[in-house]
């Protein structure tokens, strides 16, 4: 009998819930904002009161929420998104689903850029095997903020658990090239090169480093270019005049052994064909 009442309790409390639902049902959405559930205490001050049963009460505050911020009437609905879904972080820390919806929302209804990384990093935080959460939110630090530095961190954390994606390695090297790390870029690349498994996942590695070493010769180049100009007024007529003047060993060529493209009236100087179409 003692075991039993945990269990009726609980059916007890969802009958009352069930029955508050209802009568909210029949009260105009303008009037609801969220009902009684934004007035409920952190998770971690919860859970306590579920009498072991934090992961199913997670599961009434999740579906309760899935309706509530599909309801567009609620205009206000937003202003209490971070605290209803900490509440059910905290209750069930291993269910997955809300952290990914949580950002979801946060993103494309919110748009809350900054409190849908902090749901991912939370479920990054507590399930430290599932890539999704660290890949989800590289994906929103990089297509919403720009932010390659975040991006890469992301990325990077993705890359690194077991059954992460092969694509999540590739926009890792990617975001590296972005914040000029065009070293660790470099060596990514080689290493998604040397491991692909079919043709065009090579070819799309060659061209990144094509593309990485076109950025690296070509900022040397410009640097010796400038030099040469300061110190003789102008641009030189070819770039082996770099070479002849001490400040370059040899002119490097790109990543086809090809000679880069040189204007001696602008000091441009580029590539003979576009990275992503050689």
């Amino acid at each position: 009998m003692k075991k039993g009442l945990p269990v009726i309790f609980l059916i007890l409390c969802g009958l009352a819930f069930m029955g508050f639902k209802v009568r909210l049902d029949h009260i105009p959405r303008s009037r609801v904002f969220g009902s009684a559930i934004i007035y409920l205490p952190r998770g971690t001050f919860l859970k306590p009161a579920t009498l072991g049963f934090s992961s199913l009460a997670a599961d009434l505050v999740y579906l309760w929420a899935i309706q509530y911020y599909s309801t567009p009437e609620i205009t206000d609905r937003f202003e209490y998104l971070d605290h209803i879904f900490s509440i059910i972080f905290e209750l069930d820390p291993r269910s997955l689903d809300p952290y990914e919806t949580g950002a979801i929302i946060s993103v494309y209804e919110a748009e809350n850029i900054d409190l849908a990384l902090q749901m991912l990093e939370k479920g990054y935080a507590n399930n430290p095997d599932q890539w999704l959460f660290p890949f989800q939110a590289g994906h929103y630090a990089q297509y919403f903020l720009k932010d390659f530095e975040r991006a890469k961190r992301y990325y990077g954390q993705a890359a690194a658990i077991e059954g992460a994606p092969a694509q999540t390695k590739r926009l890792y090297a990617n975001a590296l090239f972005e914040t000029t790390d065009y070293q660790t870029s470099w060596l990514v690349w080689q290493e998604v090169y040397e491991t692909a498994e079919d043709a065009r996942t090579r070819k799309i590695a060659e061209n990144h480093l094509y593309r990485v070493k076109s950025a690296v010769d070509i900022e040397i180049i410009k640097e010796a270019l400038l030099t040469y100009k300061n110190r003789y007024g102008h641009f030189p007529d070819e770039m082996d005049r770099l070479v002849q003047s001490g400040l370059l060993a040899s002119v490097p060529p790109d990543f086809d052994g090809k000679d880069y493209r040189y204007d001696p009236l602008t000091g441009d100087v580029g590539t003979q064909a576009q990275w992503m179409k050689r």
